[in-house]
């Protein structure tokens, strides 16, 4: 994995950057997210996904980074609301520079139910799962 794709990912989430975003997510990237049990696949759903955490998210920073071959995690911590939570990105891009793999882990549970409640509605809303 590039240092420039590290820094474009920073760029997408310091920046709020939907296109960037877009431009970085493999048309069949996979996601794993920690309120969802089914992986979801696709850059529509994706990219949809991570707009809301991030405008979910208050007060989000990356603490630290583990780099392997094409393999990143990222240590975060953010609010939602008044629940201070703490999580980990884990991505994997591959030789194009695109983000094929993306999981997120979340802790603690109280957080997790909130974001849980918040991401549902708003998932449910945008007719990507079932009222």
């Amino acid at each position: 994995m590039s240092q420039e794709n590290l820094d474009r990912w920073h760029q997408v989430v310091a920046n709020k950057d939907m296109a960037l975003l877009r431009e970085l997510l493999d048309e069949n990237v996979e996601f794993h997210s920690p309120t969802v049990w089914q992986p979801k696949k696709g850059r529509d759903i994706t990219q949809y996904i991570l707009k809301m955490v991030i405008d979910i998210f208050q007060d989000f920073e990356y603490q630290r980074e583990w780099i392997d071959g094409e393999n990143l995690a990222l240590e975060f911590s953010a609010r939602v609301d008044d629940k201070k939570v703490k999580g980990i990105d884990l991505i994997r891009w591959n030789d194009q520079g695109k983000i094929v793999h993306f999981e997120v882990m979340l802790r603690p549970i109280n957080g997790l139910q909130l974001m849980l409640d918040k991401m549902t509605k708003n998932l449910q809303d945008a007719g990507f799962v079932p009222k």
